[in-house]
């Protein structure tokens, strides 16, 4: 190509629950674009980041960190930076979805759903976006929303997830109006039903009842998700921020 827009060579990029699922897939296409990958979890990444350096001839390195906890967020930002000399996207994906009927969830798990789901992603966000204020650079930002912030899911009972992906939906919008004269994007993502190692778990009748209502008549690849990710995060979308790309199979369009 004459002009390589989607190209992240010499940039690099933050992923959140980047340990497996969606988060490690997509880590490992923004190194096949070239960026050097810095991986953060709860479990420990060390291998993970070892296989994507090794595959994809980057950078890459990992952290463990909670972000729900504000003080280790920002000091694992700190510590990314200094990892790998400079911070430029973000893939803010880390969450959890647990199935509760509402009648049923303690103020204990409704907290938990929103400290992981809202709470991390602005933490990590805001984080960010001090680092590359402080160094006087820009950057992107691409938030993990999801299509049950726009639908509500059935047959399962999702009433704390689905409101707490409505809200990183707004967040979205919101930090983008925010940060658009400091030159950082913030845009998010919105999945469908995607087939990753959690769907093994899920009762058969309800995945049955999932891909019924999908007209593609299957569940997305993690991989499927990558491209919109590495769009958001390039050159490529320099006019785009406060969008949310909704990847779904057509489940959210009848």
């Amino acid at each position: 190509m004459k002009h390589e827009i989607f190209s992240l060579k010499g940039k690099v990029a933050i992923i959140t629950g980047g340990y497996r699922g969606i988060g490690k897939a997509v880590a490992t296409y923004l190194a096949d674009a070239g960026a050097d990958i810095v991986i953060w979890d709860l479990l420990d990444a060390t291998e993970v980041a070892k296989e994507i350096s090794q595959e994809y001839g980057v950078r890459a390195t990992s952290f463990i960190c909670n972000v729900t906890d504000p003080d280790q967020v920002a000091q694992t930002v700190e510590a990314s930076a200094q990892a790998m000399g400079t911070l430029d996207i973000l893939f803010n994906n880390a969450g959890i979805g647990p199935h509760t009927d509402a009648l049923e969830i303690t103020p204990d798990a409704w907290k938990k759903v929103m400290d992981v789901n809202i709470n991390g992603i602005f933490y990590v966000a805001t984080s960010f976006a001090r680092y590359l204020i402080a160094h006087g650079k820009g950057g992107s930002i691409i938030n993990t929303a999801s299509m049950s912030g726009l639908i509500v899911n059935v047959p399962q009972r999702h009433t704390h997830y689905n409101s707490s992906k409505a809200a990183v939906i707004q967040m979205t919008k919101s930090l983008a109006i925010e940060w658009a004269d400091k030159n950082i994007r913030v845009n998010c993502i919105s999945p469908g039903y995607i087939a990753t190692d959690l769907i093994k778990e899920v009762r058969q009748d309800w995945k049955d009842e999932w891909v019924s209502r999908i007209p593609f008549k299957r569940m997305g690849k993690p991989e499927e998700l990558a491209g919109a990710v590495i769009y958001l995060a390039s050159d490529a979308a320099t006019y785009t921020s406060g969008s949310n790309i909704v990847i779904d199979g057509c489940y959210t369009v009848v």
